[in-house]
């Protein structure tokens, strides 16, 4: 026990202890991927198992060492080959690397270690992941335990440094394993260490000496260039995360069915011919009606204040009568005079049993108006709504003037489309292909829906409707036959105004012109 008093064997354990550390990082990365087979509950216990056997049989590799650094001696010749026993020993650790690394590739990008898209996961069995994890382990210590012999005299230092190593991997191997799984760019870089290494260990065992310092600048190197990468992923989910969460995740959901945001390319067809989209037309815009529900505004569902079908309470009798006979309705409001001196709500049953029994409409009959304000969010209409029990709820700005009305229906065709009323035309008829007559007063989200196009909605303007839409475009009220055209994903549409009602747009007639995919052959045929 001499070297206790020896200030020189203190260094070298201390150096040799960190030079333990640094070439177990790698080994204990491939540890964390292979517990990473194994179900949960078990991972733990497979490292923790894995490490301990690899600790004896470290100590005892260094008991042997001086027997192993001694096989140098050629065992047999092959051709100008004379490997020794140590060069045996190389050949197949290197082989050992190369396949495990090429295997593990191999799951990694074909995702074999899920077995299959949807069934359960399969996992291995846990001590073959422990005999691996022991076999990789006496791999990796060859080099290290090579080099303990050669820095150290004494046997005690070299078996102390190995212990405190061992005992430092086992308590970094729960949170190095977490942070490999969490970043699998780490995991397919560490797996291009491991063939690496196992290359350079064939070219020792057939007499290539290859000097560590390149090895250990290429794994720096890279290493280096992915935590740059790391560092530029976190920056770019911090400015991610600072996007709302549903508009996160509404944009997830809407490029899985296929829709694209505005600002993305289009994307390449594939080689294989043009994918067919999971998912049809109908269910994409159900889908994104509901994810973009709670962004609209309470104008863009609600039927505006010029389509208000509203009864005058001073009338006569005939004139209520065939109002209501006319409009497919089963509420109206009831007004005296114009529709913002609203008197309450009426049932169009009890409209006609009142005139036919009284001649005219009781007030003591109508229910209390429901107003929300045009700033009220969709949700919170939906809410209510819900109190409303099936009846109307009028909408006013803030001067208490009314805006429109909107009913249940109303918001069910925010999602599904439009349902038109016995005495309604559709907003949006084909009119040939690619070709389309539009109500001015259509939806901008349904004309979006049905042109298969995006940004005509514009959340910082006012407007609504395709009629709004094509005002701001011209910057003036425009006469029958002006045009106005839009383009986008390569796609160009042309608007052109057919019908004027007053200082309205009544009708617009929109064609999609799609350009024509080049022809390979005839350009070629060209050239």
């Amino acid at each position: 026990m001499e070297w206790l008093l020896d200030p020189a064997a203190w260094v070298g354990l201390l150096t040799l202890v960190v030079l333990e550390i640094v070439l177990g990082i790698d080994n204990l990365i491939f540890i964390a991927i292979l517990a990473d087979k194994l179900p949960p509950s078990q991972r733990d216990r497979a490292r923790i198992l894995g490490l301990s056997l690899a600790l004896f049989m470290r100590l005892g590799l260094l008991s042997v060492m001086s027997w192993l650094v001694t096989l140098t001696t050629p065992l047999f010749s092959v051709g100008p080959l004379s490997p020794s026993g140590r060069d045996l020993i190389l050949m197949a650790g290197g082989f050992f690397l190369l396949f495990k690394g090429t295997m593990e590739l191999h799951e990694r990008l074909e995702g074999g270690q899920h077995g299959g898209s949807s069934g359960p996961r399969v996992y291995a069995s846990f001590w073959v992941i422990v005999t691996q994890i022991v076999v990789l382990d006496a791999v990796f210590s060859l080099d290290s335990v090579i080099t303990a012999v050669g820095m150290v005299d004494h046997l005690a230092i070299m078996m102390i440094a190995v212990v405190i190593a061992i005992g430092i991997m086992l308590l970094a191997s729960k949170p190095l394993t977490r942070f490999v799984n969490a970043h699998p760019t780490v995991v397919v870089l560490c797996l291009g260490f491991l063939l690496m290494i196992g290359f350079s260990l064939l070219a020792e065992a057939f007499g290539f000496k290859v000097p560590k310092g390149y090895l250990y600048a290429a794994i720096g190197f890279s290493v280096a260039i992915e935590a740059l990468n790391q560092v530029a992923r976190r920056n770019l989910l911090k400015l991610d995360a600072r996007r709302p969460m549903r508009e996160r995740t509404a944009s997830a959901v809407l490029r899985m069915l296929g829709k694209r945001p505005p600002a993305e390319e289009p994307d390449l067809p594939s080689a294989d011919g043009p994918a067919m989209p999971a998912f049809g037309v109908e269910e994409r815009n159900m889908v994104s009606g509901v994810l973009t529900l709670a962004e609209r505004s309470i104008r863009s569902i609600m039927t505006p204040r010029t389509d208000v079908s509203w009864i005058n309470i001073d009338d006569d009798p005939e004139t209520i009568r065939r109002q209501i006979t006319e409009a497919p309705h089963s509420f109206f409001p009831v007004c005296r005079g114009s529709l913002d001196e609203v008197l309450g709500i009426a049932r169009a049953k009890d409209l006609v049993a009142d005139l036919i029994t009284e001649g005219r409409v009781r007030r003591n009959r109508l229910r209390d108006p429901i107003i929300v304000h045009e700033a009220i969010g969709i949700l919170r209409l939906m809410d209510t709504l819900k109190r409303s029990r099936g009846q109307l709820v009028l909408v006013a700005d803030e001067f208490g003037a009314i805006e429109g009305l909107v009913t249940p229906i109303d918001v069910f065709e925010a999602i599904a489309g439009e349902f038109p009323d016995e005495d309604e035309l559709p907003d949006i008829v084909a009119d040939g292909p690619n070709t389309w007559k539009i109500d001015g007063a259509a939806d901008l989200h349904h004309v979006e829906q049905v042109l298969e196009t995006e940004g005509l909605v514009d959340d910082a303007q006012e407007f609504s409707t395709l009629a709004g839409y094509l005002l701001s475009r011209f910057g003036h009220l425009p006469k029958p036959g002006d045009v106005c055209e839009y383009d986008i994903h390569h796609d160009h549409f042309r608007f052109e105004v057919v019908e004027m009602d007053g200082r309205r747009i009544a009708l617009v007639r929109v064609e999609k012109r799609v350009p024509e995919p080049l022809d390979e052959d005839a350009s070629l045929t060209s050239d």
